[in-house]
């Protein structure tokens, strides 16, 4: 097994977010985030229309296997995802957020006759942006559709798809006391993009599910299952569980959700697909600019 230099790159980076200083500069929106409270800042950071604005970066490595690769492999995606809802309408019932997605990317190069690995490429993979709308309840049942999309700014082939991509988006979630549960849906599929890479058909469901404990902390998971429509039966499903900690704590004044969990795929594609995921996550809490 080969551990990617870009791993350990996207690893730094989440290290060097440990000491980082508090986001917001402006002494009363601090204020404001000092005093609040961090079990339910916790529990409302689940919500993918929750109305609080956040930077999440998000670090997966990955070991994967399969029938046309010689041996384990590692992989690494390291996302930064800016969360940045608004509330929408005059009396300000509907919540709608945008949500881009920047991910640093490390893949194995493999060579078509052997299936091994030959080296590792780094750099950004395709850009994905979720754009949702619903009520803005925040709490109970609490539910968004809107529309996802990716595009082709991978800096190498092996990277990214090489394609233009959209479709449907939906989320449905309990946001209560002390379970949190509920489902994000997501399916692309390719329109345009480089005539000699492949059409891409493929549905991602996160499915989470929290239990809070004492102390802003919380245990679950929140992996997500996926399923390739242009993949043979046999290779188009990955099916992962987990388990995970969460903890939301300060860092100066400024609320940061910090999470691990690891996952594991009791379905993968036969021939190459990810069997386990280590995941790493830190996402401070901001003031919004609108308010």
């Amino acid at each position: 097994m080969k551990y990617p230099a870009g791993a350990k790159i996207s690893l730094a980076c989440c290290s060097l977010l440990l000491s980082a200083p508090a986001i917001c500069d402006d002494p009363e929106q601090q204020d404001s985030l000092a005093t609040a409270d961090l079990a339910e800042l916790d529990r409302k950071l689940n919500n993918p229309l929750t109305s609080i604005w956040s930077l999440t970066f998000q670090n997966n490595t990955s070991i994967a296997s399969g029938d046309a690769v010689d041996g384990d492999e590692y992989s690494n995606t390291l996302f930064f995802q800016p969360f940045m809802p608004f509330e929408v309408g005059a009396d300000k019932q509907t919540m709608f957020t945008l949500r881009p997605v920047f991910p640093l990317v490390t893949n194995p190069v493999f060579d078509d006759d052997s299936g091994e690995s030959s080296e590792h490429k780094t750099g950004l993979g395709d850009v994905q942006l979720l754009a949702l709308a619903g009520p803005n309840t925040g709490e109970g049942l609490v539910w968004g559709v809107g529309a996802s999309f990716i595009f082709p700014t991978a800096s190498d082939d092996v990277l990214g798809q090489g394609k233009y991509q959209a479709g449907p988006a939906a989320m449905i979630f309990s946001i209560g006391k002390p379970w949190v549960y509920g489902l994000l849906a997501q399916h692309w599929e390719s329109f345009e993009g480089d005539s000699d890479r492949a059409d891409t058909s493929r549905t991602d469901i996160q499915y989470t599910i929290r239990y809070a404990l004492p102390n802003a902390m919380s245990i679950g998971m929140g992996p997500t299952i996926t399923y390739n429509w242009e993949a043979d039966s046999d290779d188009a499903l990955t099916l992962p569980i987990g388990l995970g900690v969460t903890k939301t704590t300060r860092w100066g004044k400024t609320p940061v959700k910090l999470r691990a969990e690891v996952h594991y795929s009791v379905i993968k594609p036969d021939d190459y697909g990810a069997e386990w995921n280590f995941r790493i996550q830190v996402t401070p809490v901001i003031k919004s600019p609108f308010k």
